[in-house]
């Protein structure tokens, strides 16, 4: 896998892992969405960079 692929990967994680905040957040699962909050500014920001 090149560098690009592997930083493409990590920011469409990160962008997963939004999705699931507003997923959890609906739900009332505040700390979980706390969570993926994290992960995906962690996978974003290593998506970045990776780059």
């Amino acid at each position: 896998m090149t560098e690009n692929a592997i930083a493409i990967a990590m920011v469409f994680i990160g962008l997963f892992l939004i999705g699931g905040i507003f997923s959890l957040a609906k739900q009332g699962l505040k700390i979980g969405a706390v969570i993926c909050a994290i992960g995906a500014a962690m996978a974003i920001t290593a998506g970045v960079m990776w780059w």
